[in-house]
C-alpha cells in the first residue's frame, strides 16, 4: 500500500484533533495538511499547516490536494454568531472545500454529520446536515464516508455547559434502555472509526455510518 496524504478541515476542533493525533502515528500516512484558521501548536515531521482566510477559499485551490480529505468543520449558533454565520460555516466553507478537493483528484472524502440528518428538517443544525451532505454526495470524489454520530463527548476543555447536561440525561436513559441509538460516543471513537474506514477498500462510492455502525 502506498503512503497516504491526508488532508484534515478543522483540525483544531474536537473531532479534528483526535484524528490529527491518529493519522501522525499511522504509519500508512507519510504526510498530512491541515488547513486552519489559527496556528496550531503540534510540530511533526509529517505535518503541514496552512492558515488560511475562509472569505477567500478559492485563492488556496492549487494548495487543496492529497488522497484523504477529512472534514471536520463545524460551529453552533452561539459562537457563529446567528444562523447565518453558522450556515457560512457548516455548509458554504464545507461544501466549497469539497468541491475544490474533488476537482483537484482527492480521491477519499470523510465528512462528519450527524445523527437525524435531514435537508427537510424542520430544525436548522439538522437541515444545514442533510443540505450538505445532499450537495457533496454530486461530487467526483471515488469513495465518499459520511458519518452521523450521536451527541458527542468531547475533550473536558472543549465540553460546553449544554453537552455536559445533554449527555448526562442521554446517559441515565441509556442505562434504563431507552433512546439506545443516541448513546453519546467519545470524539476518539469517531475519529479512529474515521481513520480506520478510510483504509479500508469500498465497492460502494458512498456509505453512511449510522450511530450503531460507528460504536465500537
Amino acid at each position: 500500500m502506498k503512503k497516504l496524504h491526508a488532508i484534515i478541515l478543522g483540525a483544531t476542533g474536537a473531532t479534528g484533533q483526535e484524528i490529527l493525533k491518529l493519522v501522525l502515528n499511522n504509519s500508512n500516512f507519510s504526510k498530512i495538511t491541515v488547513f486552519v484558521r489559527r496556528n496550531i501548536s503540534i510540530k511533526h515531521d509529517k505535518l503541514i499547516v496552512k492558515k488560511i482566510d475562509f472569505s477567500r477559499l478559492k485563492d488556496y485551490k492549487k494548495i487543496i490536494y492529497g488522497d484523504i480529505l477529512f472534514s471536520c468543520l463545524g460551529t453552533t449558533r452561539s459562537e457563529a454568531g446567528g444562523k447565518k454565520k453558522q450556515y457560512l460555516v457548516d455548509y458554504t466553507y464545507q461544501f466549497a472545500f469539497a468541491k475544490m478537493a474533488s476537482e483537484n483528484n482527492v480521491k477519499i472524502y470523510s465528512l462528519i454529520s450527524s445523527v437525524g440528518a435531514n435537508k427537510n428538517s424542520f430544525f436548522f443544525y439538522p437541515r444545514i446536515k442533510g443540505i450538505l451532505e445532499k450537495s457533496v454526495k454530486s461530487l467526483d470524489f471515488e469513495l465518499i464516508h459520511i458519518f452521523q454520530p450521536p451527541s458527542l463527548i468531547r475533550q473536558p476543555s472543549l465540553l460546553r455547559t449544554g453537552e455536559k447536561v445533554l449527555i448526562s440525561i442521554l446517559t441515565k436513559l441509556n442505562r434504563i434502555g431507552l433512546l439506545k441509538s443516541f448513546k453519546p460516543l467519545h470524539v476518539h471513537d469517531l475519529a479512529d472509526k474515521m481513520v480506520l474506514e478510510s483504509l479500508l477498500d469500498h465497492k460502494k462510492k458512498i456509505k453512511i455510518y449510522k450511530p450503531k455502525d460507528i460504536k465500537k
